[in-house]
């Protein structure tokens, strides 16, 4: 009687442990499914996190780029030059001494442009010469669109005589970048042989635009100018408006003799004071687009008339 007992008191606790080990090994299953679903679910979370992260930065990114050109617009050069003015004023330098520069360009002929090869073109062609400046300043400085076709430039670090460089540097790509238009062609820059010979220089003929378009540009820098963002873009404007307005000449002194006839004008870029271009105008009365898009080279013309 007691073994019978003693069998079934161990057929039961055999049973008991085998529900027991049943499920622990049903528990473990599930925790295992449960931290795989976890492990799945926290890695859809990180990539949905990291695309929302994306997106924002492109819809940043967006908002600050100017749709036309590529370039960072209004917005973010308002908020650049804030930065830079404060940045400035948290670094202790020698009183008096430059901490930015700003450059405010205007880029001109492209009225002929458009109305030869429509708005659509004209933008093309002033998206590509945006991008073509914008490979002309340094990683650290920032350029953008002003508005129409105006743009500004910030170059923290630099005096008014590296302005003035970076500026004559901007002029030069403006007057010489080839353009994406096939009535107009690429005028080659005559050699310093070429030009000895017919008299002038390789400047002169450097000088002279190929492409129809010229720039105007304004310069101010900080603490000179101006220490806040609005007497800054004041004096830059300012300084663009008279870059636009040609010098008065000279009153002529008193004499009998006959007025000598007008000569044509030339480009006097070289002579024309920091943040000025002249735009290169002929004797006749064709824009000196509509000239360029007839294949006429206007630097050998004015070297024959010279």
């Amino acid at each position: 009687m007691s073994m019978d007992l003693s069998a079934d008191l161990s057929a039961l606790l055999a049973a008991l442990l085998l529900a027991a080990l049943l499920a622990v090994g049903l528990t473990a299953a599930a925790l295992r499914r449960t931290r795989r679903t976890a492990a799945a679910h926290t890695l859809s979370l990180r990539q949905e996190l990291e695309r929302l992260r994306r997106s924002s930065a492109e819809l940043e990114r967006t908002s600050y780029t100017d749709a036309l050109t590529g370039v960072w617009n209004y917005r973010y050069l308002q908020l650049s030059l804030d930065r830079e003015i404060a940045r400035s004023a948290r670094q202790p330098r020698p009183d008096g001494q430059d901490r930015l520069a700003l450059l405010l360009l205007e880029i001109e002929g492209f009225d002929e442009i458009r109305r030869e090869h429509g708005h659509q073109r004209g933008g093309a062609v002033l998206r590509d010469l945006a991008q073509r400046l914008a490979m002309e300043v340094r990683e650290a400085d920032v350029f953008g669109r002003y508005g129409g076709e105006e743009f500004l430039i910030l170059l923290p670090d630099t005096d008014a005589a590296g302005a003035e460089h970076v500026a004559e540097r901007l002029r030069w790509t403006v007057r010489r970048h080839p353009l994406a238009l096939p009535s107009v062609p690429v005028l080659p820059v005559p050699d310093a042989g070429a030009a000895s010979a017919v008299g002038g220089s390789a400047e002169e003929g450097a000088a002279a635009p190929v492409n129809g378009l010229s720039a105007a540009i304004g310069i101010s820098v900080l603490p000179r100018d101006g220490g806040h963002a609005a007497l800054l873009l004041r004096a830059a404007d300012r300084a663009l408006a008279a870059a636009r307005t040609p010098a008065a000449p000279a009153a002529p002194a008193v004499s009998t003799a006959p007025p000598a006839p007008a000569a044509t004008p030339v480009d006097t870029a070289a002579d024309q004071p920091q943040g000025h271009v002249k735009v290169l105008e002929t004797s006749t009365s064709q824009p000196v687009y509509a000239l360029l898009a007839q294949g006429c080279d206007l630097t050998a013309k004015e070297r024959e008339e010279a």
